[in-house]
């Protein structure tokens, strides 16, 4: 796959850019009071909890850091859902579906074994047929920051 195979394509209507105002029209035309285009440049991030369980660390007792990658998945569904959208529903309607095409994480403190997450998601940048996401792992305890991320998704 290459990023040109990615600009043919074209993102559901409901990703598309649009402005404020047409996102409020079109939501209100749905019922739908104030739910926002996912390309409109958001002030507060989506945000998802996650509990940490055994499962999610390691021998030494953190959570492995691979894990980030799903609790920031986790968070990006979510947020799609909170949307309206279904990845299953997309793929089924449209043909077309959602595919990481890049990552890149930064660790800086670990969670452990209990840990209440709250994990976010925002649009940083918006192609025709692509979005950058920017991601956020933080501890609700203490609101201290666990690790940060980009994430590339390409509509195909």
């Amino acid at each position: 796959m290459t990023d040109q195979h990615l600009t043919d394509a074209q993102m559901p209507a409901q990703m598309q850019a649009q402005s404020p105002a047409q996102a409020t029209a079109q939501a209100t035309a749905q019922g739908v009071a104030q739910t926002p285009s996912p390309t409109q440049t958001q002030s507060t991030p989506f945000a998802h909890s996650i509990r940490v369980y055994w499962e999610d660390t390691d021998a030494g007792g953190i959570v492995f850091y691979a894990n980030y990658l799903k609790f920031f998945e986790r968070a990006r569904t979510e947020w799609l859902r909170s949307l309206g959208m279904s990845q299953q529903a997309l793929r089924t309607d449209t043909g077309g579906m959602f595919v990481v095409t890049d990552t890149a994480v930064r660790y800086l403190r670990p969670a452990v074994l209990d840990d209440l997450l709250h994990v976010s998601a925002r649009i940083e940048t918006a192609g025709r047929a692509s979005l950058t996401i920017a991601q956020e792992a933080r501890c609700a305890r203490d609101g201290q920051l666990l690790a940060t991320g980009t994430i590339r998704i390409g509509w195909v």
